[in-house]
């Protein structure tokens, strides 16, 4: 009401997409909320944590499906590469969150358990040695190193690591292989559909 603009990320949100979800379970409809939105118009501390306060509550709440999960910014009226990559990462995370607890024999490590014993540490036995490259999610953003590595790497903040990021990935690219007749075929069907409708921003 202050400005017009919406407000993103705030607790008032969160209680109405939790209270949401409940209904649409309740119900038996499908549930769709969230995403990793905010009203910051760069992507800085005020765009990560109103879109995790978003993200999190989205994924709690039981959605079926969520349309705006990475870019977004100024309360939807503007998106950004960086923005984009930050929010996948958080997207991976999200998808890591969503499994659970692993309560396998190897997730719960009672092989390590019952090779350490007590009184001991982890580090050096087979379990550890065996999961810890993929035990944990690893960031592709997150920088978790020491302040004196990080200094010494440039002293880049997490926009400025998705920057570099997202270029190194629109360099490496490779378009997938298409079959030239299908590309074609694709090349005449939009051209037939674009000729049978004008073009309203004509």
């Amino acid at each position: 009401m202050q400005s017009g603009a919406p407000t993103i990320g705030t607790p008032e949100p969160t209680l109405v997409s939790l209270a949401a979800g409940q209904l649409a379970r309740r119900l038996g409809i499908p549930f769709r909320t969230g995403g990793s939105l905010c009203a910051s118009k760069i992507p800085d501390a005020q765009a990560a944590y109103e879109s995790a306060q978003t993200l999190l509550p989205t994924l709690q709440a039981g959605t079926n499906f969520v349309l705006h999960g990475a870019g977004w910014l100024e309360g939807g009226l503007a998106s950004g590469y960086e923005k984009f990559v930050m929010d996948t990462d958080q997207l991976a995370m999200m998808q890591v969150l969503s499994k659970g607890i692993d309560l396998s024999e190897n997730g719960q490590a009672l092989d390590a358990i019952r090779e350490v014993g007590p009184g001991s540490h982890f580090l050096g036995c087979a379990h550890t040695q065996a999961n810890f490259e993929t035990a944990f999610y690893r960031s592709t953003i997150a920088d978790n190193n020491s302040y004196e590595q990080w200094e010494a790497e440039g002293a880049l903040d997490a926009a400025q690591r998705a920057n570099k990021l997202w270029k190194r990935m629109l360099e490496d690219y490779e378009a997938p292989a298409l079959d030239p007749a299908i590309d074609d075929a694709l090349q005449a069907f939009m051209a037939e559909k674009k000729a049978a409708t004008p073009d309203s921003n004509v």
